[in-house]
């Protein structure tokens, strides 16, 4: 049985964008074809919710190779997803104040549904703890009003002054 929805996606208009890839940018550090988060469309602070897409296209790196003739979205895309979904909100409101927000792990993942090229992958996150060394949000990923997802996502603030230098050989 599914969890209880944190916020209908039937309720969330797509078409009404608060953050553009973009804006998206301005707080997550993924690039290229490591961006997999296409628009955030609804944003309570209060709250602590926060919504998103990503429009599956047949272009994706992934779609080739994984199951050929057959292509299903892969489940650690999905995880990624959400994980920049909540990375973006702990960017915008500056919860853990770090340069960024590291993916320190996932807990209770379950698949419940494929997601295919052509799909919108709707991601909504809702934050459960905000610590300053770490935040769990519970995520749900639907395509229409299909739950084909949901996970708690651990995040860890990072600083880039923190990187571990490797010795030159």
């Amino acid at each position: 049985m599914p969890p209880q929805v944190h916020l209908d996606p039937a309720t969330l208009d797509c078409q009404s964008v608060v953050a553009d890839r973009e804006e998206i940018r301005r707080f997550n550090r993924q690039r290229y074809e490591m961006e997999h988060l296409d628009a955030i469309i609804y944003f309570d602070e209060k709250a602590h919710l926060v919504a998103g897409y990503k429009d599956v296209r047949e272009d994706e790196f992934w779609v080739r190779g994984h199951m050929p003739g057959f292509p299903l979205l892969p489940g650690v895309i999905m995880c990624e997803t959400a994980a920049q979904l909540c990375s973006y909100y702990c960017g915008k409101t500056n919860i853990l104040q770090s340069d960024f927000i590291g993916f320190g792990g996932m807990e209770n993942v379950r698949f419940r549904s494929p997601v295919y090229p052509g799909d919108r992958l709707v991601v909504i996150g809702k934050a459960m703890k905000i610590h300053r060394r770490q935040t769990v949000f519970n995520v749900q990923g639907f395509v229409g009003s299909t739950m084909v997802f949901h996970a708690d996502v651990i995040g860890v603030p990072m600083k880039q002054s923190e990187r571990n230098q490797t010795p030159s050989p």
